[in-house]
């Protein structure tokens, strides 16, 4: 049969052309090229973050500790790595994985867990150090590769895109972390402080979080977010936030109130306590007073008064508008620094 085959010409006629392998650029389309390009730019300074974390202590006294992980990328060929603030908080011990196989311990530089954010340094020679992008820049739609550590699985990459913009996602802090990122782009356990690529290789989010139960509601931080959080942990070591000392919670408004003294939301913010020698309770404020607005602004919900007690109001006089019962009262309150 063979040599029938041969004979007919098909293949022993010098005069048959046959078609040379095709290179491999040629066997992938634009979509797979701009995912594989991607991943071989960011996967050097892609780092395999492993932490000893405390955990309390034994009956006999002694420390008890956990293990635990994520990932993070190279931001500074000088070392400094950026990461989930969860993923390294209350660490003993951080040690670094490379994708060149060389392992290092870590120094922890600063964390804002209302972000959500951490920087750690290595003492490394001869690292890569990611691009960063911009993350006002971005578009519904447009690709976004994930790569991280996955249940330890080292360097893993899933691609998807931008599903939406402009997010808010609670972190475990409590805080609302503004202008987040959805994506469709897989993530699981350990891919916690990896980062979020634009099909040009740029760093364009940390990724953060993951609806548990739900399919392709992936979340990550936009990079800009970062670039601020993270100068000021290398310049301070911390975020600094107004602190007013109250437990509050968001309430809905009668329909009376709001038009009799036409105010601009339906919600406010009920105080449920002052505490001790707190700027509210400086600032004579009661359990069951509501805050309406704060700084000249509107004050919805919980949410609200956080994202004006920024950095600038500590020490700085405003003015806090309540209900106390029916009556419409202003008073002044200097919020003081945040502690965590």
């Amino acid at each position: 049969m063979l040599e029938r085959f041969l004979s007919s010409g098909s293949l022993g006629d010098p005069s048959v052309v046959r078609q040379a392998p095709a290179p491999d650029n040629l066997l992938l389309d634009a979509y797979s090229q701009a995912v594989v390009s991607a991943a071989e730019k960011l996967s050097p300074s892609v780092a395999k973050i492993e932490v000893t974390q405390k955990a309390g202590s034994t009956r006999n006294g002694e420390p008890r500790e956990r293990q635990g992980g994520g990932s993070g990328f190279v931001f500074t060929p000088d070392g400094l790595v950026l990461t989930n603030s969860h993923v390294v908080h209350d660490a003993s011990r951080i040690e670094v994985s490379l994708a060149d196989g060389r392992r290092f311990p870590a120094l922890l530089i600063g964390e804002d867990p209302g972000t959500d954010l951490a920087v750690i340094r290595v003492d490394a020679p001869n690292l890569t150090s990611a691009e960063l992008g911009d993350s006002q820049k971005l578009r519904v739609g447009q690709l976004a590769i994930a790569i991280g550590n996955p249940y330890g699985f080292q360097y893993t990459v899933t691609a998807g895109v931008i599903s939406a913009l402009g997010r808010s996602l609670r972190s475990y802090s409590g805080r609302m972390i503004d202008d987040v990122i959805q994506t469709d782009a897989s993530l699981n356990p350990g891919n916690s402080g990896g980062p979020l690529v634009s099909s040009a290789g740029q760093v364009i989010g940390v990724n953060t979080a993951t609806i548990m139960g739900a399919q392709g509601l992936c979340f990550a931080i936009g990079i800009n977010t970062a670039k601020f959080v993270a100068s000021r942990l290398l310049q301070q070591g911390r975020i600094r936030r107004a602190y007013i000392g109250v437990e509050a919670q968001t309430v809905p408004l009668h329909r009376r109130v709001v038009r009799f003294y036409d105010l601009p939301k339906e919600t406010g913010v009920i105080v449920l306590t002052a505490a001790e020698g707190s700027p509210a309770q400086k600032a004579r404020l009661r359990e069951g007073d509501v805050i309406v607005a704060f700084a000249g602004q509107p004050i919805a919900g919980v949410d609200d008064l956080h994202r004006l007690l920024t950095e600038a109001q500590v020490g700085v006089k405003n003015s806090i508008v309540l209900l106390r019962g029916s009556e419409r009262l202003e008073v002044e309150i200097i919020p003081r620094e945040f502690r965590e």
